[in-house]
């Protein structure tokens, strides 16, 4: 439909989903809905990689068990995360022994996953695919930053890696969320530095691909009962609707953000959440929660990622950005 989005007309569903997470992030607003909160950040391991990798593993396997299956009748393995070279999709992969294409799409990655993923049962090329993404607080501090142990200091600008892992059972059945439009983002770069500033980067990257979704659908934002982008946080979330609102869309109280849903005010999370957990573990427990009790009908999850790493930045690279949305409906749920 029009530039850059999909419309699926088969009937794709959501399922079961799961959204695990660790101790931080099941204190927050999300506690009733996680379907794990590990105890600490090893999560049983003895390497916060190694706990990562345990996180995505229990999704998996929760999701499938929800949806009624076992992992030898999933036809396809959709993942991605924050690590170098994809390793903690690789090894839940090489774990759960399903067919596998690893996706990076930084934190954007959960909804790049979802609609490649609905791609491909409303082709027919697959019945069952699972898709999946993982962060965690610790790895990605030492992969995009500095260690933890090395204590350094933030601006109130910074956000907080959400540790957590979240994992989708699409197909075509008769429960479940009905997967319905897809936009593909396009990268958006406004030259900005500041790998402490991701809300700023981001935002018009989501606000693009917003905007983009109202023009190749029709749909306007009153058809929506929530919008949320994936981690634009509190400087970055305001930013992206004065933004859509000079493109003419005012989206109002039901434009909210990932990032914002998942700690209380009284964690301190800096600006809010971060990370391809972010929007994973909220889509995959509160918002499909939410859809499966009726109190959400039509959504649009908009997962921003910024498509940068240590040695872009440090060569004095600038930081692009993408969006990736996915609207999703409860119509027919049993």
């Amino acid at each position: 439909m029009g530039k850059r989005s999909w419309a699926f007309d088969s009937g794709v569903r959501v399922l079961g989903c799961a959204a695990v997470s660790g101790p931080k992030e099941g204190e927050g607003q999300l506690k009733d809905v996680l379907d794990h909160v590990y105890p600490d950040l090893y999560a049983g391991e003895d390497t916060w990689e190694k706990a990562e990798k345990k996180m995505m593993e229990d999704a998996v396997s929760i999701a499938v068990e929800k949806a009624g299956l076992q992992t030898d009748q999933v036809d396809l393995f959709l993942a991605g995360d924050l690590l170098n070279q994809n390793i903690t999709a690789s090894f839940t992969a090489r774990t759960h022994s399903i067919p596998y294409i690893g996706m990076f799409g930084a934190c954007s990655a959960s909804m790049l996953t979802l609609a490649t993923g609905t791609v491909l049962v409303e082709s027919g090329f697959c019945d069952t695919v699972v898709t999946a993404v993982s962060s965690h607080n610790a790895t990605a501090e030492r992969q995009y930053r500095y260690p933890t142990e090395y204590g350094g200091q933030k601006p109130d600008s910074a956000q907080w890696t959400v540790t957590g892992a979240g994992a989708g059972v699409l197909g075509k059945g008769q429960a479940g969320p009905v997967i319905r439009y897809a936009t593909i983002g396009k990268v958006v770069d406004m030259g900005l530095k500041n790998p402490f500033d991701m809300g700023s980067a981001m935002a018009p990257a989501a606000a693009e691909t917003i905007q983009t979704h109202f023009e190749d659908t029709g749909l306007k934002p009153d058809d929506y009962d929530l919008i949320v982008t994936g981690d634009l946080a509190k400087v970055g979330h305001p930013i992206a609707a004065d933004l859509l609102k000079e493109k003419g869309y005012t989206l109002g109280e039901r434009f909210q953000d990932c990032g914002l849903m998942i700690f209380t005010p009284e964690q301190e999370a800096f600006s809010g959440g971060s990370g391809c957990a972010s929007s994973a573990i909220v889509t995959y427990g509160r918002i499909i929660d939410d859809m499966l009790q009726g109190t959400l009908e039509r959504v649009m999850v908009v997962a921003t990622g910024a498509l940068m790493n240590p040695v872009s930045y440090q060569q004095g690279e600038s930081i692009p950005c993408i969006a990736h949305a996915v609207t999703l409906e409860g119509r027919g749920n049993v």
